[in-house]
């Protein structure tokens, strides 16, 4: 199987949609969102419809922090993010709410396990950003049976963690299409990176593919009109910020 694992969409229907013409084109099989499909960008609406599209054909989707928040914005703003919550929210019908609202924090599926953030209290959002909070997650991940896989989002970065039988955890520096083996005898964590708002100053789109077949996680770039998610942005009224980042890539 052939499993397409996107992240961090974040309302940027153009990315989405690149990725998916993308992993379609290499065969993928399976999709799974790992949460934040609202907050930030334009077309939260577009997004959540696109990604019940694929629930419909079988795709496996958990919560993330973004699409928490747009069900319940705070009184007070914190953050760019909360900025955005009370906007999105409203963008969203009953249909799409409830769909977000029921999202699960971690699903497991056979020796894979998605999650938005960490394993460890998924519902608490912590970044799995180095060493010690992989090891956390990877640990936390030891309360799920046969489990080999982690895979999230949440720091919009690509990273891959390896730990084998009584080893230290290794940390892997993945080249974009180039597949990288990830065999059962060990134990992985990835974190897949951000379709919709990348931070490491390459603006194009991030996903990866892993091909249960072979053993083989690739992991993606996909250049999109990161132009027009952008201008829509500022059409919308939403902080010009949130456009600047998709220009610049972070």
């Amino acid at each position: 199987m052939k499993l397409a694992l996107l992240s961090d969409i974040h309302a940027n229907i153009h990315a989405l949609d690149a990725c998916l013409a993308h992993a379609t084109d290499r065969g993928a099989q399976q999709f799974a969102v790992l949460g934040d499909l609202v907050g930030y960008g334009a077309d939260p609406a577009a997004v959540v419809n696109r990604v019940l599209g694929l629930v419909a054909d079988g795709a496996w989707v958990v919560k993330g922090n973004h699409d928490a928040v747009a069900l319940a914005p705070p009184a007070e703003i914190k953050n760019f993010g909360d900025a955005t919550a009370a906007w999105t929210g409203a963008q969203l019908d009953a249909p799409q709410r409830k769909f977000l609202q029921n999202l699960p924090f971690t699903l497991q599926l056979e020796n894979i396990l998605l999650v938005h953030a960490s394993v460890d209290c998924p519902e608490l959002w912590r970044y799995v950003s180095d060493h010690r909070a992989a090891g956390a997650s990877l640990a936390a991940s030891s309360a799920w049976s046969d489990v080999r896989y982690v895979f999230g989002g949440h720091v919009h970065l690509q990273s891959l963690y390896c730990r084998g039988i009584g080893a230290d955890l290794m940390k892997v520096v993945p080249t974009p299409g180039v597949a990288v083996p990830v065999h059962e005898h060990s134990h992985w964590l990835a974190t897949i990176g951000s379709v919709g708002q990348p931070r490491d100053g390459n603006p194009r789109a991030m996903y990866a593919m892993l091909d249960t077949g072979t053993s083989h996680l690739t992991f993606h770039r996909v250049a999109y009109d990161h132009l027009s998610a952008a201008a829509a942005i500022r059409r919308a009224g939403l902080p010009t910020f949130f456009a600047d980042r998709l220009e610049w890539g972070r």
